[in-house]
């Protein structure tokens, strides 16, 4: 099997960009914050932020590469948001993996894009489309309809839009955990709190359920066999029981045989 590698970002509201963006000051954060929804209201009837005004606090990643499989959340909870960004693309240099998601192209890529523009990031392997390599012409990460980045929750609902599903009820209707104690509603005030190390297992959970479908999608296409996903879903179930972190505890207890 090819590396794989599957992300999930979270993200919050950008309020420094907003004080420079409003031409707000120097304000606190509640008034940057209420600035924010307040506008947004009005343009789009909703609270959460467009793409560019989006920070990114945690990406977590599955890597399938060799014989093995890990989890992990990039960085730790003092790394900055440029230093995350930039190992993400740093792991597509290295592994010039397939890219799996849900919902990846319409949100986590495009922060990631914005968020990489603002500070400076540079992701060559990502971005190329055949001119540092031939090959990629054919097969970039850019094409929607092809699976070098694969969108799941886009493929699934044949890029219509109006069938989009949400990843906690698709996991759940195959038996996964889903979402366990968090949504992306609380990661903002859980970040205000100061409860990153939350958000980054939060978003570890959210990874692995994007990983185990990716896999019932592989068996469902004929790219695994039944033994194969046999297989594939054993190595996972080894890298929960290994671990004796509480999320992944808690995950492996309701993820059901």
């Amino acid at each position: 099997m090819s590396p794989t590698l599957v992300f999930d970002v979270e993200t919050v509201p950008d309020l420094d960009g907003a004080r420079r963006i409003l031409d707000l000051g120097a304000v606190d954060d509640d008034a940057a914050w209420n600035a924010m929804q307040t506008l947004r209201r009005a343009e789009k009837n909703t609270d959460f932020q467009p793409a560019h005004l989006q920070k990114v606090v945690a990406i977590s990643c599955v890597l399938r590469a060799g014989d093995s499989l890990k989890c992990w959340s990039i960085g730790d909870p003092s790394t900055d948001e440029a230093e995350l960004i930039q190992k993400f693309y740093n792991g597509i240099e290295r592994y010039k993996p397939t890219l799996v998601s849900w919902n990846g192209g319409g949100f986590d890529l495009p922060v990631l894009h914005y968020r990489g523009l603002i500070h400076g990031v540079q992701a060559q392997a990502y971005w190329d489309t055949g001119f540092f390599d031939r090959e990629s012409k054919w097969n970039n990460y850019l094409k929607r309809y092809e699976f070098r980045h694969t969108d799941l929750m886009d493929v699934l609902a044949l890029y219509s839009g109006r069938q989009n599903a949400p990843l906690n009820e698709i996991a759940m209707l195959l038996g996964l955990p889903g979402k366990l104690g968090m949504s992306g509603a609380k990661v903002f005030d859980a970040f205000r709190a100061g409860q990153l190390a939350a958000i980054r297992d939060y978003c570890e959970t959210d990874v692995m359920n994007t990983w185990l479908v990716y896999l019932r999608w592989q068996l469902m296409r004929g790219h695994l066999s039944r033994d194969e996903y046999g297989d594939e879903l054993r190595l996972t179930r080894d890298f929960l029981a290994a671990s004796d972190a509480l999320h992944w505890v808690e995950f492996a207890a309701a993820w059901a045989e």
